[in-house]
This record gives C-alpha cells, sequence and structure tokens, in this order.
C-alpha cells in the first residue's frame, strides 16, 4: 500500500498539537535540556529527549529523574517553558489553511494532545485556531494519557462521531499507537522528528503518511 497517496473517507479529524499543527520542537527540547542543567549540571542527547514527543510530561519526568519528585521537575520544565512560550512557537506550513478549508467543508475537527489546556489554548488563540476546533481534549482532561484511547474517546464523545468515521492525525507514535487502540485510523505528518524509518513502515506503523498539509486536505472527503 502506498501510505503517501490513499484516499481517505471521514467527517471527524482529530489533530496532536506539539509537532503537528504548531512547531514547538526547538522549545520543548530547549526546556529539557534547561531541566537537565537545573538537576544534573549537564545537557542530554537531543535525540533521547526527542523520544519523550508525545508522551505525557510528568510521565517522561519521573523516567528522566527518578530521584526527583515530578512535581519539581515539571515545574522547572514549565517555567522555563512558560517564559519562552509565546515568542518560540510557529504554526508549521499550511496548517492553518487546511484547519480552515476544513471546517468550512463540514468536517469535525478535535486537538486531542498531551499538552496542558492552558498553553494549548494560548498558542490557538494566537493563531487565529481555536474557534474552528469542535473539541480540545489536553492533558487536563483525563487521566489516562496517549497510548491509551481515552483521550480519543473523549474527544469523539464530545462530537457525537464514531471511531469508524475518523482519523488521527500526529506526529509520533504515541498517536499512532492511541489511534490504533481506539479503532482510528491514523495519519503521520512527514516533518515528524520522533519516528524512525522502521515505524513508519513496519507493520505498526500510521495507516498514512502525508508529506506535507495540502496533501491531507486532497486526500479527505466526507
Amino acid at each position: 500500500m502506498n501510505k503517501e497517496k490513499s484516499f481517505i473517507k471521514a467527517s471527524t479529524v482529530l489533530f496532536d498539537f506539539d509537532g503537528t499543527i504548531m512547531n514547538t520542537n526547538a522549545l520543548i527540547i530547549d526546556s529539557w535540556q534547561h531541566t537537565y542543567r537545573t538537576l544534573e549540571g549537564r545537557e542530554e542527547d537531543e535525540e533521547t529527549i526527542v523520544r519523550t514527543f508525545g508522551e505525557p510530561l510528568v510521565k517522561s519526568m519521573e523516567k528522566a529523574f527518578p530521584h526527583v519528585d515530578p512535581n519539581e521537575s515539571v515545574e522547572i520544565y514549565r517555567s522555563y517553558h512558560r517564559d519562552s512560550f509565546g515568542e518560540r512557537i510557529t504554526i508549521f506550513p499550511g496548517m492553518k489553511e487546511l484547519i480552515y478549508e476544513l471546517y468550512h467543508r463540514g468536517f469535525k475537527l478535535a486537538v486531542v494532545t498531551s499538552r496542558a489546556r492552558l498553553t494549548t489554548e494560548e498558542a490557538m488563540v494566537k493563531y487565529g485556531i481555536k474557534d474552528y476546533f469542535h473539541s480540545v481534549v489536553t492533558c487536563d482532561d483525563t487521566t489516562k494519557h496517549k497510548p491509551d484511547p481515552e483521550p480519543v474517546y473523549i474527544a469523539l464523545r464530545q462530537l457525537n462521531s464514531t471511531p469508524e468515521e475518523s482519523i488521527m492525525i500526529g506526529d509520533s507514535m504515541y498517536d499512532i499507537v492511541c489511534a490504533r487502540n481506539a479503532g482510528v485510523r491514523s495519519v503521520l505528518v512527514g516533518w515528524a522528528l520522533a519516528v524512525t524509518v522502521e515505524e513508519k513502515n513496519g507493520p505498526e506503523g500510521p495507516d498514512y503518511i502525508i508529506p506535507n498539509a495540502k496533501d491531507l486536505s486532497n486526500m479527505l472527503e466526507l
């Protein structure tokens, strides 16, 4: 199957946020490095940090700093992150146009993210896309996180949609596995940093891969 040129029929589109809609990659890496410098006096290899993309922050912190209270490490990370967030984030090319187009074509749209609601909505407002989403599910809305299917289930209940009519757009294997666990088809964005070639093309990989945002618009039909 050619994952880049397949036709997709769906009524509901679920978007991951970090690394999918919004380019927060550099800020996330810098926030992690700040946390490593503060707690351990060193920096970490970037590939190790990138592998945490898509995972809830508290869980990543527990694994990275097992001898530190995760509330402390999360606050170190988030204080740095908050101070730079508004200036450092950008929306990926074509994503704003894609969201506008899908909304006006009648698709039901949701954000399903492991990020906190405060900064998620801050970025959505800044780039003028918040009003185009019918549902926003963040880590504040559930105790179960990707790859558990619960965040997707919450969005589907809010949208009155079924898994069979839905697709999930993401940049990490947490998104892809979350979608699969929920019975939703998965779409990996071509600008993903955290997915290897083997993961992209393996049996547990995404159902589709899109090189750029416009490709998804061309592939989708109600």
